[in-house]
């Protein structure tokens, strides 16, 4: 395979990859330890859609570029561990305390301090139900933050919570400057963010790309690529020929008939990692007509051919799954048998609920997922064979993005979730099977009471043996048709060393060059 050549210099402490995304300056000038300005490795990171907004405490979706600017107090190492972030230590104090000693040292990239007042604000924002932080849930087992002393905080929750240290891991807990946050407000510091993270905000040009550079006064070291672009490119094939052209370095969701095009380049190769990506649904709005009817649930879920649509439209893309609790998940125990396809056996549930002649719906999608404007048309086509009408509705990824934690999608709809990096059944499923949660539209009290316990019992078994008991009566009651959790997939530039992680996540302070 045809290799990038590097131009090293003895004293490099980073070897840096060169290429047209590249930067490369005139001059021999040392810019920073003996390294010039020509060795400064830029990369540009290409995904399907721009970011919403960069406030990690209000964000409504992935964090892959909000995590490379902001820290947690808890982070996870390449084996998924967790390890001290901008925590050193921690321990339960008793059943509801856990104390949190902090790294001393530490200042926000615009020169606040981080200290125990930086924890309490960032996390009394999003606790503030004024706010109505969307990703509230994951923290939501927390009472209070105190501030012990300047470095050192208790973290008090409601009930027994086994999970603070993982949760203390992933947005929404991110830390934020106080100051700064305060003076330009929540929409403001959305756009313009600063934390304490391995990059600083440079730009964000809406709907194309946001811009980072390396922040040399890190307090876990200055890293090797000192400038990052992440770029929108909507369409999949037009991201891997952006690779292919040398024009991006790494792009995201490589779509299926894409995959063979990068395995047999000279100049890039294919990442994959197994069931890392969204476990990916049809929801209900279970309190609106023909919804509120567990029959007509049941009857959508045998009249869609998931492993037809895994096999034939997403090429073996994604594992077929009756649960949103994945395999790196806390709580799996192992594939449920859900809801065989059976058109008559759902013709038969359709006439029992009083549609013999079925009924007409939108189903709402986003270009999220592989795929997924076909995957809506087959499923709209396979329930046509079973007298429902279906018009697919593709809503542009911003408004989708507004539209369902408000609740004002349509009545069926596509969506992905994962537990991210918490990698706990409780992030998996809490936020959209629990009664009230932003995303959720279902309720039903016996899961509800069940969800709640799971996240206060501290035997781990009991957790399982809880997890076990929603998982069987969700699946009963058919609130969702559950298709498939994706793989993920990622084109790599050969001169680039990196790999994608079970998290999802794009830790850029992680990539090297691939000759380092």
């Amino acid at each position: 395979m045809k290799k990038s050549k590097f131009l090293l210099s003895l004293t490099l402490l980073a070897v840096i990859a060169a290429g047209c995304s590249t930067t490369s300056k005139s001059g021999s000038e040392p810019d920073v330890a003996g390294e010039t300005p020509a060795q400064k490795l830029e990369i540009t990171i290409a995904r399907a859609f721009d970011v919403n907004g960069l406030d990690p405490g209000f964000l409504t979706e992935n964090a892959q570029v909000v995590d490379n600017i902001f820290d947690t107090l808890v982070k996870r190492d390449e084996n998924e561990q967790l390890v001290p972030g901008l925590a050193t230590s921690w321990s339960q104090v008793d059943d509801t305390t856990w104390e949190f000693k902090l790294r001393e040292g530490v200042t926000f990239t615009n020169g606040e301090p981080f200290n125990a007042d930086a924890v309490k604000y960032s996390l009394d924002r999003v606790l503030d139900p004024a706010n109505n932080a969307p990703t509230a849930s994951y923290v939501s087992t927390i009472k209070e933050v105190n501030v012990v002393n300047e470095h050192t905080i208790n973290v008090v929750t409601k009930k027994p919570d086994p999970l603070v240290p993982t949760r203390f891991n992933r947005y929404p807990t991110e830390i934020v400057p106080p100051k700064y946050a305060e003076e330009v407000g929540q929409e403001q510091f959305a756009q313009k963010p600063v934390g304490t993270g391995p990059y600083k905000f440079v730009s964000w040009d809406k709907g194309s790309n946001v811009v980072l550079e390396a922040n040399a006064d890190y307090w876990g070291g200055e890293p090797a690529v000192k400038k990052v672009t992440f770029r929108s490119i909507p369409e999949a094939s037009t991201r891997v020929s952006a690779l292919l052209n040398n024009e991006v370095d790494l792009i995201t969701a490589v779509s299926p008939e894409d995959r063979e095009k990068i395995d047999s380049s000279s100049t890039a190769r294919l990442s994959t990692v197994e069931r890392a990506g969204n476990t990916v649904y049809v929801g209900f709005k279970t309190d609106v007509k023909p919804f509120d009817d567990p029959k007509v649930r049941q009857a959508l879920n045998y009249a869609i051919d998931v492993k037809s649509i895994v096999d034939k439209v997403l090429q073996g893309a994604a594992v077929q799954t009756n649960s949103l609790i994945g395999p790196k998940d806390f709580g799996y125990a192992g594939e449920p048998e859900g809801y065989g396809y059976d058109p008559e056996k759902a013709k038969q549930l359709l006439a029992e609920a009083g549609y013999p002649d079925g009924f007409s719906a939108t189903l709402d999608t986003v270009g999220w997922y592989i795929k997924n404007t076909d995957v809506a048309q087959v499923i709209a086509e396979q329930l046509k064979a079973v007298g429902v009408t279906i018009k697919v509705n593709n809503v542009e990824s911003s408004v989708y993005r507004t539209l369902v934690p408000a609740g004002k999608q349509s009545d069926m709809y596509v969506l992905g979730w994962s537990s991210t990096n918490t990698l706990d059944a409780d992030a998996a499923i809490y936020a959209i099977l629990r009664s009230g949660e932003s995303y959720s539209t279902y309720a039903n009290p016996d899961v509800d009471a069940k969800l709640d316990e799971a996240r206060s019992v501290t035997d781990e078994n009991k957790r399982k043996q809880l997890y076990q008991e929603i998982q069987d009566e969700v699946l009963k009651d058919a609130p969702r048709v559950f298709l498939y959790q994706e793989n993920q997939y990622y084109g790599v530039a050969d001169r680039l060393k990196w790999d994608g992680r079970v998290d999802g996540s794009i830790p850029v302070s992680t990539i090297a060059a691939s000759n380092e």
